[in-house]
């Protein structure tokens, strides 16, 4: 364990030495100082997707019975929260931390709000709505979900509502931060007709009924909680043994997963792919660092750019790198780079640090005299992230790594030279 603790430190520290000479870099830039502005706070957002990356922190809010627990166990793939089939489970509004090789998510897990006795679990306050506010004065939800099933969207969800309205306002109130709501129609596969029971759920009537489930619930909150508002319908139903999953008929999970990330602030978003393991979410967040460094390859691509000015360039691109590395569930380090690099065709010693590599990579990147165009600068970024996802998210072999870098280079230049 400590072994770990001390190689992700040292993983760190050559994240936080690599922006230092980016920043530095960019300080002795000759270019203008209104593009160093733009550049830097591209380089911030960067920053924040990979060194200020933390756990994303998610309130999950709903009456006793809607399913906050199996939702849980659902994102996890594992039996992380116990699930009350009679009694309230759940006692006082408590942050549950989920911890794995991949990182950590924070959940906090609340008293149903319209529950009428008193939970199993200890409770400190003397309602749902208290405790729920006590947990958010200790840490600010970056998003909050509110659950209802399905067949009890239209009752007695009014009184949630408005209590889900005045945590909401709680929360701007202690943390000046408009979180997002996301509704939740949840265990849809027990609306009518019950066969069939398995996802797609594809029997017209069905369709329907969730459908009509979704309007409900979205008019609902749109007229007393929050406009616009996102409504989703899932099933988290899981059985486990020995907390292996032997039945699973988890529907639309995913969906949720991948517009929760988009709610997400980016030092949330990139342990939240992690997690996730679902490549299409992890694939659409390193697009997304991608294009923000392609913005700072834009930017400079309006001035010649010096090869002093290089290393900031092939830094920045470094820092992309790692970035998906970290998304694919990776490790983050000079060796895993290296490695990386070679499969695109660029040598590289192992023995440099990350700040070294990017200096090394100004050789690989084609220059005209002592001038490297915007176009190369940006063509060359949206190789290397899509070669990056290949190799770090996909998995694929060093000559597919090699064929997308190419291929997206070559289509990325000649689209912005035509």
């Amino acid at each position: 364990m400590s072994n770990n603790r001390d190689g992700q430190q040292d993983q760190y520290q050559q994240i936080d030495e690599l922006f230092q000479s980016i920043y530095k870099a960019l300080l002795n830039s000759k270019l203008p100082e209104k593009i160093k502005g733009k550049i830097k706070e591209e380089i911030n957002t960067l920053k924040s997707f990979t060194l200020d990356a933390r756990p994303a922190r998610i309130a999950i809010v709903g009456r006793r019975g809607a399913g906050k627990s199996s939702l849980i166990n659902a994102i996890f793939s594992e039996m992380r929260a116990e699930i009350g089939d009679v009694k309230a489970k759940t006692g006082m509004g408590r942050w549950h931390t989920y911890k794995s090789e991949l990182g950590s998510l924070e959940i906090l897990d609340t008293r149903g709000l319209g529950e009428a006795d008193k939970p199993e679990e200890d409770y400190s306050q003397s309602s749902a709505l208290e405790e729920v506010k006590a947990s958010i004065k200790e840490k600010c939800p970056d998003a909050i979900l509110f659950l209802s099933k399905a067949k009890e969207v239209s009752a007695r969800i009014d009184e949630d509502l408005e209590q889900l309205l005045e945590l909401k306002n709680s929360i701007h109130s202690h943390h000046e931060y408009n979180v997002p709501i996301i509704g939740l129609v949840t265990q849809v596969d027990e609306l009518s007709p019950k066969k069939p029971d398995t996802p797609p759920f594809e029997h017209p009537v069905k369709q329907k009924n969730i459908a009509d489930s979704i309007n409900v619930l979205s008019t609902k909150l749109r007229d007393t909680v929050s406009n616009p508002v996102t409504v989703i319908p899932i099933c988290c139903y899981l059985e486990f043994d020995d907390n292996d999953i032997v039945y699973d008929i988890r529907w639309n999970v995913d969906t949720l997963l991948d517009y929760l990330i988009e709610q997400l602030p980016n030092e949330a978003q990139v342990v939240m792919a992690r997690l996730a393991k679902i490549r299409t979410v992890q694939k659409k967040v390193a697009r997304r660092i991608g294009a923000s460094v392609a913005g700072i390859t834009g930017l400079i691509g309006a001035n010649p750019i010096p090869g002093s000015d290089l290393p900031m360039i092939t830094g920045v691109q470094i820092a992309m790198v790692t970035s998906i590395a970290l998304i694919g569930g990776k490790k983050v380090d000079k060796k895993g780079v290296v490695e990386f690099l070679s499969a695109i065709g660029v040598n590289v010693g192992a023995g440099f640090a990350l700040r070294q590599i990017a200096r090394q990579l100004v050789k690989f990147i084609p220059i005209a005299g002592n001038v490297i165009s915007g176009v190369v600068a940006s063509a060359g970024t949206y190789a290397l992230c899509e070669a990056a996802i290949a190799y770090f998210i996909e998995e694929k072999s060093d000559d597919s790594v090699r064929e997308t870098y190419n291929k997206v280079y070559d289509k990325k230049k000649n689209e912005n030279t035509k």
